[in-house]
């Protein structure tokens, strides 16, 4: 079984979505199961609604899981299982106080050591802190564990020592609570960021020293680890706090799930085709061929993806994800020559069908009178299915031509001064002149 285990406690970052989306693809080419846990334990940080918000991303990007886990409902099972821990010395109880904790970091620091945890140190404080934390015992030996990733990975013994598994208010760590359920589930693979990779020793010896507590052999285990996606303008870790980190500010921008999950799924891999979809990727795609270096994230790039995604669908399929009536959907196609994303593309067709503003200035230049006579021109002739035709008799009745004419006219239709050839355009809003030809008031400007 895999998992995906993303916290409740803000919105999904498109790292977390790679995430998803590798575990997904993962477990449909293995044929295994995939659980979506929601790790839930951190009660303080927990964003209310947040658990749907990841469920309708996961949903819009296609990713399905077997088994539903929400972390907090395994709460009693971790407190039993950090008892039994207890009672065969797997763990024990630490007084220390986080000011103690903090004066040996300071003298180690001061030593230019590394700090360690003392053992010695954990009922110094007993009488004066009632209160303590549950640490699991550190490791005699080297821990070391292979990534399909970043191949060989090792943590001396040194470095490995005595770690909180509880904390003083009953609540178990990120750590306890992760190995714990990874422990009982049976979990085979886990593909996860980088910035977990120092997480890994601890979650291991949690593992054994569960299996020896508890008579339960260790599930085999095998980790990928993905590098980090680094910013597009900095070369620096993606920021949270940077807009285009968030899934739902990329969905909101107009870009298709489609594409969002074609470039994540193809983020620092070699994969036989630029544009396509999960299905197709489950054709070609192998965990150990993701690059072990780090990949930065483009803007540019996924705007041109889009752009093939949105080129690739058929006219119901377009004015679908539009949220518009079919017959406007081979003009929403013709806008593509000039659009990436779905807002994009909403904004050509609002400022067709939207009132015109003939008032403003178009290019340091008023076409108020143009466009009023030109207006009034149009109004009175009757609908005309060839452009050439329309042309020539609005160009009659309004005694317009040349730019005087064609520019009102792509104003008046269009509501914009540049675009899409008229002669293309036409066929398809003729039908809509009725609609397209309304003009923006003084009152409503």
């Amino acid at each position: 079984m895999l998992r995906f285990a993303p916290s409740p406690t803000g919105s999904m970052h498109i790292g977390n979505l790679r995430v998803a989306l590798l575990n997904f693809i993962v477990a449909k080419l293995l044929k295994l199961p995939l659980m979506l846990r929601i790790e839930d334990t951190d009660t303080q940080r927990n964003i209310e609604g947040k658990d749907a918000e990841i469920f309708g991303i996961l949903e819009q990007m296609g990713v399905t899981w077997d088994q539903l886990v929400y972390q907090s409902a395994n709460f009693a099972t971790h407190l039993d299982y950090t008892q039994k821990l207890l009672d065969k010395g797997e763990a024990f109880y630490c007084h220390c106080t986080p000011e103690f904790l903090e004066k040996k970091k300071q003298e180690a620091v001061q030593a230019k050591r590394p700090f360690r945890y003392n053992d010695s140190w954990a009922l110094l404080e007993k009488t004066s802190n009632p209160n303590p934390v549950v640490r699991l015992r550190g490791s005699a030996q080297d821990v070391v564990f292979h990534d399909l990733i970043k191949g060989s990975i090792h943590f001396k013994a040194a470095e490995l020592d005595s770690f909180v598994i509880v904390r003083s208010n009953q609540v178990p760590t990120y750590n306890f609570a992760c190995a714990t359920d990874d422990f009982n589930y049976k979990i085979t693979h886990i593909i996860r960021g980088e910035d977990h990779i120092s997480n890994t020793p601890k979650q291991i010896l949690i593992k054994q020293a569960l299996s020896r507590v508890l008579g339960v052999p260790e599930t085999p285990t095998i980790y990928a680890h993905l590098p980090i996606i680094l910013n597009e303008d900095d070369g620096k870790k993606m920021s949270k706090r940077y807009e285009a980190s968030s899934v739902q500010w990329l969905l909101k921008q107009g870009f298709l799930p489609a594409s969002i999950a074609n470039y994540l799924a193809a983020m620092g891999y070699q994969a036989p085709k630029e544009v396509f979809s999960l299905s197709e990727a489950l054709q070609w795609f192998a965990l150990e061929k993701v690059s072990a270096s780090s990949a930065h994230f483009s803007l540019p790039y996924l705007r041109h993806l889009n752009h093939e995604h949105l080129k690739a669908l058929d006219l119901a399929s377009l004015a679908k994800v539009l949220g518009i009536e079919p017959a406007k959907a081979p003009l929403a196609q013709l806008f593509l020559e000039e659009c990436s994303t779905l807002n994009e593309l909403q904004d050509k067709l609002s400022a067709m069908f939207g009132p015109k503003d003939i008032n403003k200035d178009y290019e340091g230049q008023n076409f108020y009178d143009k466009c009023t006579t030109l207006y009034h021109a149009l109004k009175a002739m009757p609908t005309v299915a060839d452009f050439n035709a329309f042309k020539q008799e609005a160009m009659q009745k309004s005694q317009l031509k040349g730019k005087d004419f064609f520019k009102p006219l792509r104003i008046l239709l269009t509501g914009r001064a540049h675009g899409v050839e008229l002669a293309l355009l036409y066929p398809h809003l003729a039908p809509f002149l009725e609609q397209i030809l309304v003009l923006k008031t003084e009152h409503g400007r």
